[in-house]
């Protein structure tokens, strides 16, 4: 296999890195918010940020434009003004993810558009590494392909994990289909962060979320991520590969927040559920939330103490949506929540992060 260091040798022109290979560029002096806990500095990372490769992009006959494809999503021209709106909000480092729009390619292309995309963030990473770490990119649909992009994406370029959404062309991701995925994610014991996927429940329900309220958005991801959940825990994902490491993003979808009904199931409908009081499933539905992390995406305190309350303190993790203008206040959110320690609050704003993405603080 083509060690990292093979790859700097053989690149003309341009280093694209792992993300902590190269020290950071200076930038201009700015005030940055810093998050202190009981006196202690507490580094936040922000593990929902997201990002976009024009270079990619323009292979798949798309470009940068309107309110999906914000231009402020190209790391590459907006990275001052990225870091500048981080500092202000008191956030250290950002995870970079490209939400995938490649499902649908034939696998060469695929393979062309991630291979882009994996060495971009590399790059974006390498100019900033105090700043920012990255997911790779999978073309999820050929899950041989994307097991070996993964492996590629964290050995030779020194990215963090995978970014990968809720559903690939109308298939659920514990479909037995994407098995060596899992299967080489669990090998490299790095994070799986699970987005919504826009052409998942959003789009096969459409015809409900018409009308105010941006409905597709604000009930259509979160759905889309509990479904996706969900499927990993009855069609027995986490029981095959107990050792991955599963991130969900929005709060982990509405799936902690009504999660006991999960275990009335099978227990009602038994006839549904055969082989057991769970169907095959190992233990009870409701103890595999604590097998998986969430980011804090649900805009209030309270949100965030009853997430904790349900999964545990230690299973949560910042998150934003950058650069989609969801939420500013993240930090003070937490920083304000009821219940939590001292050591809450520090694993919330960044500890639990920096040991599943092997950060330093």
């Amino acid at each position: 296999m083509t060690t990292r260091r093979d790859f700097l040798a053989s690149t003309a022109g341009i280093a694209f890195v792992g993300c902590s290979l190269l020290a950071a560029r200076p930038t201009a002096a700015q005030a940055r918010r810093q998050t202190v806990v009981s006196g202690r500095r507490a580094k936040v990372i922000d593990v929902h940020a997201h990002c976009a490769v024009p270079e990619a992009l323009a292979l798949m006959g798309l470009k940068i434009g309107g309110p999906q494809l914000r231009p402020d999503l190209v790391m590459a021209t907006t990275a001052a003004e990225r870091i500048a709106i981080m500092d202000s909000q008191g956030i250290d480092m950002q995870v970079l993810s490209i939400n995938p729009n490649w499902y649908k390619l034939e696998r060469d292309l695929a393979e062309k558009v991630i291979q882009v995309q994996n060495e971009k963030l590399a790059e974006a990473c390498a100019i900033h590494a105090d700043r920012f770490v990255a997911f790779a990119s999978v073309a999820l649909q050929y899950p041989d392909l994307a097991a070996k992009q993964l492996e590629e994406g964290v050995k030779k370029y020194g990215l963090r994990g995978a970014a990968i959404g809720g559903s690939v062309n109308d298939l659920e991701i514990s479909d037995p289909k994407f098995h060596p995925f899992w299967a080489k994610a669990e090998q490299l014991g790095v994070l799986v962060f699970i987005h919504p996927q826009g052409t998942g429940a959003t789009d096969q329900m459409a015809h409900r979320f018409k009308g105010n309220g941006y409905l597709g958005n604000v009930i259509g991801n979160p759905l889309e991520t509990t479904i996706a959940l969900s499927h990993l825990i009855f069609e027995g994902t986490l029981d095959k590969f107990p050792g991955l490491k599963i991130c969900g993003a929005h709060g982990g979808g509405y799936l902690p927040s009504y999660a006991g009904r999960n275990d009335w199931g099978c227990p009602t409908r038994p006839d549904l559920c055969p082989g057991g009081t769970h169907g095959p499933l190992k233990k009870k539905p409701t103890e595999y939330l604590t097998q998986m992390y969430y980011d804090t995406m649900v805009f209030s305190p309270e949100g965030i103490r009853h997430l904790a309350a349900e999964v545990g303190a230690g299973r949560l993790m910042v998150g934003t949506d950058y650069p989609y203008p969801w939420t500013k206040t993240m930090v003070d959110e937490i920083m304000a929540t009821p219940g939590l320690s001292d050591a809450d609050r520090i694993a919330i704003l960044g500890g639990t992060a920096a040991k599943l993405l092997g950060i330093k603080l």
